[in-house]
Order: C-alpha cells, then structure tokens, then sequence
C-alpha cells in the first residue's frame, strides 16, 4: 500500500535534483577554466615539450565522469530508483514475515 505524495515531498525531491545538478554544471565549469590555466602555464613554462597538465586533466576527468555516472544516473546499483525499490522490498519482506 503506498501513500500519496504531497506536492511539498515532491518539490523537495525536484529541489535536491536541481541542486544535484546545479553542482555537476559548476563542476564542469570549474574543471574547464582551472584545466586550462594549467595549460596555459604549462605552454608558458616550455611550449608544452613535456605536457605535464594531461596528468591532471585525466585525473580530475575521472573524478568528473564519476559526478556524471551519479547525477544522471547511469549506474542501476547506485540510482535514487534502485534505492527506492529495495526499500520497498525489504518493507514487504518484514511486513511478510510480521504477519506469519
């Protein structure tokens, strides 16, 4: 038996998704602008004969990609979804077992 959602359990809900996402975006911004200073110091300091700024262009897009899989949800083990629904089975599971 579910209960109906009120509108405020739904704006909450919309709310932290837009800040989940408002984040990611700041995240990409961020890591584009310092990215590219590197690159510009690296450029500045030896006309890139040693590219030293891919080693924290490729870090940090990792992390970055890893913000990604999380904000929209690529990953069925980790989502708000997967969440919801063990939840709901274990509630059913304990509900099951109450009533034998």
């Amino acid at each position: 038996m579910q209960t109906q959602e009120t509108y405020q359990e739904k704006y909450a809900r919309a709310k932290a998704r837009v800040q989940e996402l408002k984040s990611f975006y700041n995240h990409i911004v961020v890591y584009a602008f310092v990215n590219l200073g590197l690159a510009g110091l690296n450029y500045y300091t030896n006309q890139w004969s040693f590219p030293w700024f891919l080693f924290p262009l490729l870090g940090w897009g990792i992390g970055l990609s890893s913000h990604a899989v999380r904000t929209f949800q690529w990953d069925p083990l980790t989502s708000q979804d997967w969440e919801e629904r063990k939840i709901q089975e274990i509630l059913r599971k304990e509900e099951n077992q109450s009533l034998q």
